[in-house]
């Protein structure tokens, strides 16, 4: 018997919404792993191309996302410039679903909870397609950079750094 298809999540509906193409990756996941480079191995991508959506409150209260490649970190200093904002900080863990409506290892900029800011790291352009999360773990959405840029209308800036 075949694999039926993956479930389409709201993250694939809003991209049906704007007629974007994209493909469904979906793949087993460890809730003690839900790592970038873990997901990017799993789906056949290098880890610069698996892109990871973090949510941060900037010092207004304000909330951003920040959508960087899986195999580097974010740069608060740089995310802080580009949203022209005094500083940024990571949201605590429980404040995750209240805010973007998903959970670790499944948060996209596609379909949040509330339409939030969102920087897309600029290293995204030297890809034909990225990788993100389809909104829910074990399930990525492969789309061409401009194409999710659009979508979740994010702007590109240089927001992450090589890992220490």
């Amino acid at each position: 018997m075949a694999a039926s298809a993956p479930k389409k999540t709201n993250a694939c509906r809003a991209l049906d919404a704007l007629a974007i193409a994209y493909e469904l990756r979906p793949y087993e996941f460890d809730e003690s792993d839900l790592s970038a480079e873990t997901v990017a191995r799993k789906v056949g991508l290098p880890a610069e191309q698996v892109f990871k959506t973090l949510c941060v409150r900037a010092d207004d209260q304000s909330i951003v996302l920040a959508v960087l490649p899986g195999d580097q970190v974010l740069d608060l200093k740089a995310l802080a410039r580009a949203a022209a904002k005094k500083a940024v900080e990571p949201v605590a863990l429980k404040e995750l679903v209240g805010l973007t409506g998903y959970v670790r290892g499944g948060v996209t900029a596609l379909a949040c909870k509330k339409p939030y800011p969102v920087f897309l790291d600029e290293s995204a352009q030297l890809y034909d397609r990225i990788s993100v999360s389809a909104g829910q773990r074990g399930l990525q959405i492969f789309v061409h950079p401009e194409d999710y840029r659009r979508a979740s209308g994010a702007s590109y800036a240089q927001i992450s750094r090589a890992k220490e």
